[in-house]
């Protein structure tokens, strides 16, 4: 009798009745603990009955440790434990869980692909509780576990997956012997070519993020390229069926589809960092067409946090750019999507509040900027995060020196930043130099702002480049120095138009519109540069200037607040979340074949400035 059918029955009696037809004729302890397995996987899949599902799961767990002599039937005792385990979770009992992986894992290591899918297991559930010591330490044990069976492969996945939580650990001395020794097993390894690939692009993903965690936005275009043809071979690739002949490689990191979208979200990452925007729009808007698609096959959560993560993207490009309407609609979706996973939402709940504070700022509603990004401080943890959100209020509280003498000690780009990264480092300069040209000090404004430019222009940072120069512009225009003011003003517009941006394009033609009327000239490349984008009064309808902005040497006065890029606190995924199941672009282009943000203000002030990394579900 095929158990299976049960599934097309909607009625929950049907499995009642199925179960006690089944346990009438007192099965031998085998057919038992397997039949409780079966019922326990159809109703935890296909039926929101957990308490039956995990009574019986529980029976087939206690009945199948009782049953030594049969190597066949550990399969049912080592899924019962697993989807036990999942089952807990999900009912909050991590305390139950936890003793259940240890007792299995212990019991499995003459089983390699249950002992290696156990550690997996397990280390995600200390991940998840941010446990990230344990969990490095579990998937060291599985590494060390998979080259003694000769795994090389899995031996792959396991250091890559302890890579990436060091990552988010921020050990980086660790980090760099463990990724050269990943790229010597990824390349030295010869087996199926779909692994071999998705093995490449985890190693890949986890360099990338890297880089752009540092700020190293040029530095890593290698590695992006790289990593987009990688994608590109795998999407030509057919699914093998072979099945590999060690038990332990039956594990794949990340389903291609997958894949294809996490390439293009890191892909934008990349742009919105570099400030081409309409670059991040484009492969936002390719990626969130292909979430839409494999959400009606797939629920997987890791989709969801996809989506999660390209929108708030996106959200920064709306208000960068002035489209500030879509913005807070796309907010709203964000939330929405948020509500529907209580991790998701806590997860996200800090990054939610800053987008909503920098969409305040974007309107010139200073005080709930203020309350937004305060909430958003209590929420957060993380140091990159922390980092992004006082460098934004620090905007906020650009004239009240009490305030923003206290803020700026602790975001002195000298001393106390958690590392010395280029972005979040020329953030700092840019909002002290900010500060010291409201409070009149001109050549010390000059020298935070010269220290920008030289971070920017080393990593081709084109919004941190393009605000630094329309200030320094703005200063030597105060100063008297025409000529000095012009040769800022005019890349910066240039620049701006570029990426584009449309708050630092209205500041820089304004200071145009200033500089010749005091030098009497008005040529025509001055007025096609100060009609680059269409319909600015748009913009001045939307964002009114606070009256200590407004000043005679500019009728738009500071309107700029430059954002960049931050992510939500998510690292790559590691590789338990596809790898339980067997597995029988260039730059300018990622073709279909898959861990953050900024927007505007009415100052000039520097939102987002960082990437803030990870991709946790």
């Amino acid at each position: 009798m095929d158990i299976g059918c049960a599934i097309d029955f909607e009625a929950g009696i049907v499995f009642q009745r199925y179960t006690q037809a089944v346990f009438q004729f007192k099965p031998p302890q085998r057919v038992e603990a397997r039949t409780h397995l079966q019922l326990g996987s159809v109703l935890y899949h296909h039926t929101k009955n957990t308490e039956l599902a995990r009574n019986h799961l529980e029976k087939a767990w206690f009945i199948s440790q009782q049953i030594s002599f049969f190597r066949i039937f550990e399969d049912v005792k080592f899924e019962a434990a697993s989807l036990l385990s999942e089952l807990y979770c999900q009912q909050n009992l991590v305390d139950s869980a936890k003793p259940l992986l240890r007792k299995a894992i212990q019991i499995s290591q003459q089983t390699p692909y249950w002992h290696c899918r156990l550690l997996f297991q397990l280390a995600q559930l200390h991940t998840l509780e941010k446990d990230l010591v344990s969990a490095c330490d579990l998937l060291g044990v599985g590494a060390e576990y998979a080259r003694v069976v000769g795994s090389e492969y899995t031996r792959a996945l396991f250091l890559l997956s302890k890579g990436m939580l060091l990552l988010m650990e921020r050990k980086l001395q660790e980090v760099h012997p463990l990724l050269t020794l990943c790229g010597q097993i990824v390349e030295n390894w010869q087996g199926n070519p779909i692994q071999k690939e998705s093995l490449r692009v985890f190693f890949l993903v986890l360099q990338v993020t890297h880089y752009l965690d540092a700020g190293q936005v040029k530095s890593v275009k290698p590695c992006l390229k790289q990593l987009q043809q990688c994608i590109q071979t795998i999407s030509t690739l057919h699914d093998d069926e072979i099945l590999p002949s060690n038990p332990a490689d039956l594990f794949h990191w990340l389903p291609k589809e997958h894949m294809c979208v996490l390439v293009y979200l890191v892909t934008v990452m990349h742009s919105m960092q570099a400030g081409y925007l309409e670059k991040a729009q484009k492969y936002t808007d390719k990626a969130l067409m292909q979430l839409e698609k494999l959400k009606m096959l797939d629920c997987s959560p890791i989709l969801s946090s996809f989506q999660v993560i390209l929108l708030e993207h996106i959200i920064m490009c709306r208000l960068v750019t002035g489209h500030k309407a879509t913005a807070l609609q796309e907010i709203s979706q964000v939330c929405q999507l948020c509500q529907q996973s209580p991790r998701l939402f806590s997860n996200h709940a800090a990054q939610l509040h800053t987008l909503l504070g920098l969409y305040c700022i974007s309107v010139n509603c200073m005080d709930n900027a203020e309350a937004q990004f305060t909430t958003a401080l209590r929420l957060t943890t993380h140091q990159e995060l922390w980092t992004f959100i006082v460098t934004n209020l620090a905007s906020v509280y650009i004239r009240r020196e009490t305030d923003n003498r206290s803020l700026l000690e602790r975001i002195n780009p000298d001393h106390n930043l958690p590392c010395k990264l280029s972005l979040s480092a020329g953030a700092a300069f840019y909002i002290r130099g900010l500060l010291s040209f409201f409070q009149g000090r001109y050549n010390e404004a000059k020298r935070f702002l010269r220290e920008t430019l030289k971070m920017s222009n080393a990593e081709d940072l084109n919004r941190l480049t393009a605000c630094s120069l329309v200030l320094l512009g703005h200063i030597f225009y105060v100063l008297g120095n025409h000529r000095e003011s012009n040769n800022m003003v005019v890349p910066a517009m240039q620049l701006a138009s570029k990426i584009p941006d449309m708050s630092v394009q209205l500041w820089s033609s304004a200071l145009l519109k200033d500089l010749n009327k005091a030098c009497g000239t008005r040529s025509m490349r001055t007025r096609r540069l100060r009609c680059t984008r269409t319909s600015p009064s748009s913009f001045f309808r939307t964002t009114s200037l606070p009256a200590a902005c407004q000043s005679t040497t500019s009728s738009v006065g500071l309107t700029v607040l430059l954002q960049c890029s931050f992510r939500p606190r998510t690292a790559p995924p590691p590789a338990w979340p596809a790898c339980y199941e067997p597995s029988g672009e260039e730059t300018d282009t990622v073709r279909e074949g898959p861990l953050c943000l900024g927007h505007t203000r009415a100052l000039p002030s520097l939102a987002s400035v960082f990437i803030y990394n990870t991709f946790m579900v």
